[in-house]
């Protein structure tokens, strides 16, 4: 219980050198390709979830946006093993990082908006002043649509870091109270370790929600763009 409450978000580090290219590297580990005849029932079952979000997420857009299926595909794979991943004990997840989070989120907005611009200049610049705005408020429009255009990869990240890092948040303090209470009140702890056990089950759930709602996010940017 003396240990630092985010002591658990803090890189790893080995002989001066930081883990996290190793880290960020591993769950592509996960999800070798297949070159059998008759996949196995994992191999079968991930390619059974990518074509239903991928056909669920990219059925909005036109050929330009589909090129970017990939891109999304593989996104969404690597948050949401990332975030799995992050749930074992005595790990670290590096999408509780706002750094890592905006690496990703910027690229991806940019590349959104930079795509719109090239291929719809005028519906692009149209999204920053509403038709029909009255003339005195055109300058103060203008400058609320940019501020929210370039707050979409800031909400991006944020939304990704804090949901993580509250999650494992709640983990750590529960796990402590329980055994905290072990000493104390048997009952009591074991009530505390039914709502970790719940928790944790619900945390695997958000880890794959927010991999979602990232990914869908950056397609709705697109959407907008193309």
């Amino acid at each position: 219980m003396n240990e630092n409450l985010f002591t658990s978000f803090i890189t790893p580090v080995i002989l001066g050198l930081p883990l996290v290219t190793l880290i960020v590297l591993f769950p592509s580990l996960l999800f070798p390709t297949s070159n059998r005849l008759v996949n196995n029932r994992f191999v079968t079952l991930q390619q059974w979830m990518l074509q239903l979000v991928s056909k669920q997420m990219m059925s909005i857009h036109n050929s330009k946006g589909q090129t970017w299926t990939l891109m999304l595909m593989s996104l969404i794979l690597f948050i949401g093993s990332t975030n799995l991943l992050g749930l074992l004990p005595h790990s670290f997840t590096p999408t509780t990082q706002l750094s890592m989070n905006l690496g990703m989120a910027i690229p991806l907005w940019a590349g959104a908006v930079i795509t719109g611009f090239r291929n719809k200049t005028k519906a692009s610049l149209a999204h920053f002043l509403p038709q029909g705005t009255p003339t005195p408020l055109i300058p103060m429009l203008v400058i609320i649509e940019t501020i929210s255009l370039f707050i979409q990869p800031m909400a991006l990240a944020v939304r990704l870091t804090a949901n993580i890092t509250a999650g494992h948040l709640l983990i750590h303090l529960i796990g402590g109270a329980t055994l905290a209470l072990m000493s104390i009140s048997t009952t009591t702890a074991l009530i505390t370790f039914t709502i970790l056990i719940l928790l944790t089950i619900l945390e695997f759930a958000v880890a794959m929600i927010q991999a979602y709602v990232f990914t869908l996010l950056v397609s709705l940017y697109l959407h907008d763009n193309t």
